[in-house]
């Protein structure tokens, strides 16, 4: 285990999927799917793109790995605790350290070269995402422990971990939490930051200055079960985003599963409504496309389109839990017991 987190700890590495300068893309009419890496023990919602070169992935198992994206070597490694059998549901980096953090109680937060650097013990813990703002400020976002959504912080690179107090978060609502579906949770973008929470309530925390301070949003989306609400949100820039989810144990319903803001998530609209597609886990905006284009996955198939989720087209009905760009034309897409390069093709 040493040796792999060793290997991950040298390889030179920066986000690749990064929003950049807005350059108009052409038309996607097709996607191209190829396996990189199968093992049917395996259920993948945690994938990160280093340097355009390597990709690293966290899922249940106590499994970790990563694939070098141009020789396909592949590295996979066990991350064992006590007797634990450990589900990463979250995965994130700084300029020089990779964590890992499991779901359920105890929450591990695992470093690829201090080990353990945060654990949280409590009968309702279940951590849902995670993220950095930079190389030493990061966040990772999980269920109420409390009467708040559960936040802890780290400022120091990773080193330690903070829980937030609920004095200064939002009150979370009687049956509200998040879902860790596909670690995209949390959207950054600068110093803003967004979190979708979903259930019985689901709604929008926002903070300006990376988690100083917060206020919440209502939204419309589809919520009042345990089951509904937003499994995944993005945006392209500081106005501009776009969220999914509804109900995975009804997955064809497209009533109010969709929705967007262009004013920074104080309003949300829906859109596509009483269309395809249904439930999905995870969406991200083409990197490129002047906040235009979109793909949704989840484990019914992937969608696509190109005016900010008024309308959308099916790609595959080959099904995925996440996706992470690595340009406009290239991603990465992991789910149960594989992940695929998927290339988007022109007419």
């Amino acid at each position: 285990m040493k040796t792999f987190w060793l290997l991950l700890l040298f390889i030179p590495f920066f986000f690749s999927c990064g929003k950049g300068k807005r350059v108009r893309s052409k038309e996607i009419h097709t996607v191209e799917i190829e396996n990189i890496l199968e093992d049917s023990f395996l259920s993948i919602r945690a994938i990160a793109l280093y340097n355009n070169e390597v990709l690293c992935f966290a899922a249940n198992n106590n499994t970790i790995g990563k694939v070098d994206l141009r020789s396909g070597e592949r590295v996979i490694g066990q991350q064992k605790y006590d007797s634990l059998d450990i589900q990463f549901r979250s995965i994130a980096f700084s300029s020089s350290n990779f964590y890992a953090l499991s779901v359920s109680n105890p929450a591990l937060i695992f470093n690829n070269h201090k080990a353990l650097v945060y654990q949280e013990n409590h009968s309702k813990v279940f951590y849902d995402s995670m993220d950095f703002w930079n190389d030493q400020e990061g966040i990772a976002i999980g269920d109420p422990t409390d009467d708040c959504m559960s936040i802890i912080i780290t400022r120091d690179g990773g080193n330690t971990w903070n829980k937030l107090s609920c004095d200064v978060l939002p009150k979370a609502l009687e049956g509200e939490a998040a879902f860790a579906a596909s670690d995209t949770n949390i959207a950054i973008v600068g110093h803003h930051t967004w979190v979708a929470t979903g259930g019985k309530a689901s709604r929008v925390l926002y903070s300006p200055d990376k988690g100083k301070t917060w206020e919440v949003f209502d939204t419309p989306i589809v919520q009042g079960k345990a089951t509904t609400g937003i499994y995944s949100i993005d945006f392209y820039d500081e106005y501009n985003g776009f969220a999914i989810g509804g109900d995975y144990t009804r997955p064809d319903d497209n009533a109010a599963n969709k929705m967007r803001t262009t004013d920074g998530g104080k309003t949300w609209e829906l859109v596509a409504q009483n269309e395809s597609p249904g439930y999905r886990s995870c969406i991200q905006f083409i990197p490129n496309s002047e906040g235009e284009k979109l793909i949704a996955v989840g484990f019914k198939g992937i969608d696509y389109s190109n005016n900010s989720g008024s309308s959308w087209k099916p790609l595959s009905d080959e099904g995925f839990y996440t996706i992470r760009f690595l340009n406009d034309s290239v991603a990465y897409a992991a789910g149960k017991g594989r992940i695929a390069k998927l290339t988007f093709r022109e007419e």
